[in-house]
């Protein structure tokens, strides 16, 4: 038998159900995944809360991102076996112990990057790695990140640093010496942040990612950046179009163009090569992870994850 998590109506965490389900088989074309771990996303909650998705029509698992190991081989597949280690993303249901996924839902996970730092991943790191293709950072652009301690932030923290840019990234201060480890100058959030962030980027700032969508981001960026095409949210997309900034889900009515889509693909294999290049046998690109639960906590984890206020990104374990 499987376990996996579901629930049946929208609502609470507490609408989370942990179910006993056959051990899925693989059908043609097909792969199913042992998971090791599942990773925890805000869309998880937004779906489940009814925020996101519209009705909800009979039983909805949980979870897109994960890593495992291959337990069986469909039909037609080639270039897989059992045993291997596979990062999971783009997938249905990795809030469990089994899977079914297809080639294009995993890659070969790293060999130096533990289970649950593969299942972080998937979405925070496409979406910051999109982010800022559709931002245009590169080599001398002054980038500032409102909320660079959360999981999308420290991916695009590593990400502007590799590609030659200057970052400034705002977090609380006790997050302050670790984004200075990924190559960030941090500042803090709160009055007096455009004056903050002018004394330590006196050059100006060119590019701005919002994570956190609070007035206080949003209009000192817009202070800081005299043309609003350049600032982009994760969060606040429903606004985006009347505040004349960029937006990427978050809310945003607009569907991703085929670029932007596939920038978000290319993500996945750029940071598990930035990964196994490390120095010593270490990870070349750092994840951050925040608490790790058992499967049977999922409630707990989406009750962290709502509450905005996550340290680094929230794993299961089945």
């Amino acid at each position: 038998m499987a376990t996996v998590i579901q629930y049946r109506e929208l609502g609470s965490a507490d609408v989370l159900e942990t179910v006993e389900v056959p051990t899925p088989h693989a059908g043609p074309g097909e792969l199913v995944v042992e998971v090791r771990a599942a990773g925890v996303n805000p869309i998880d909650w937004k779906l489940r809360s009814g925020i996101r998705g519209g009705e909800l029509t009979g039983t909805r698992r949980v979870g897109s991102d994960g890593s495992g190991v291959v337990a069986e081989v469909g039909e037609g597949v080639e270039g897989w076996s059992v045993g291997d280690e596979v990062v999971i993303t783009n997938a249905a249901g990795t809030y469990a112990t089994h899977v079914v996924v297809t080639p294009q839902q995993i890659i070969a996970k790293p060999s130096n990057v533990s289970f649950e730092e593969a299942a972080a991943i998937g979405i925070p790191v496409s979406t910051a790695y999109q982010a800022l293709r559709s931002l245009g950072v590169t080599e001398g652009t002054t980038l500032l990140i409102h909320g660079g301690s959360g999981a999308v932030g420290h991916a695009a923290v590593q990400f502007a640093v590799a590609w030659g840019a200057t970052v400034v990234a705002t977090a609380s201060e006790r997050n302050h010496e670790r984004l200075r480890e990924l190559g960030a100058v941090p500042v803090v959030y709160g009055p007096g942040l455009v004056e903050r962030v002018r004394e330590v980027a006196p050059q100006g700032v060119d590019r701005v990612l919002d994570a956190v969508g609070t007035d206080e981001a949003l209009d000192a960026s817009f202070e800081l950046v005299d043309d609003r095409r350049n600032i982009g949210t994760i969060v606040v997309g429903g606004k985006a179009a009347e505040l004349g900034i960029q937006a990427w889900s978050g809310g945003n009515p607009l569907p991703l163009t085929d670029q932007e889509q596939a920038w978000r693909a290319e993500a996945i294999p750029a940071v598990a090569a930035l990964a196994t290049a490390g120095p010593e046998g270490r990870p070349g690109f750092s994840f951050e992870l925040g608490t790790i639960r058992p499967l049977a906590e999922a409630a707990e984890a989406h009750r962290e994850s709502e509450s905005g206020h996550p340290s680094g990104k929230l794993i299961l374990v089945p």
